[in-house]
């Protein structure tokens, strides 16, 4: 294979075995690939078994930085990075209290920050799903019409869009 044909630092690529990773290294004949579930690897550069996702060319110089953020960009985007979403400020330190209709019956209270972190978790996990029904063997029809589903989910959730901090991390319904 020839320099121009090779991988550059930064490319992305899908391995039949290892699944996502990222060129982090080139090497006269392997390329350093990290892996989002195995970690780093080395694979040879006459591998053609995996599917190239991004290719970037071997010529072109990549700084580590610019590695680095594609790295954090396919993690995140595989849920494979645990990200602090912020909770609203106006929040902190306050209290859910959940009061019964019926007489005699005793209030629950629980942390805003408990209850955020489950609404957080519940979004993440939603997220998961939609990426593993997106890459499923399931007909385009099929993944659609659970997408659908997945996105009335979120616009049940837009109720608690109050209590993020930043709007990007909010639930999206349709028309979000």
């Amino acid at each position: 294979m020839e320099d121009s044909q090779w991988l550059g630092v930064g490319s992305r690529v899908k391995h039949p075995a290892f699944g996502d990773g990222v060129v982090i290294r080139l090497h006269k004949e392997a390329y350093d690939v990290c892996f989002i579930t195995y970690g780093i690897k080395q694979v040879g550069k006459a591998y053609d078994k995996w599917e190239v996702m991004e290719a970037l060319p071997a010529s072109e110089a990549v700084s580590y930085s610019a590695a680095e953020e594609s790295l954090i960009k396919i993690l995140r985007n595989f849920n494979a990075l645990e990200e602090a979403v912020p909770l609203g400020y106006k929040w902190e330190g306050g209290t859910l209290v959940l009061r019964p209709g019926e007489e005699g019956l005793k209030e629950k209270e629980m942390p805003i920050e408990s209850f955020f972190h489950k609404i957080v978790m519940v979004r993440d996990r939603l997220r998961v799903m939609e990426q593993r029904i997106n890459s499923s063997a399931l007909s385009d029809e099929e993944k659609v019409n659970l997408q659908q589903y997945i996105t009335r989910i979120y616009g049940s959730l837009t109720s608690f869009n109050i209590l993020f901090q930043r709007k990007e991390d909010a639930f999206k319904g349709a028309k979000g």
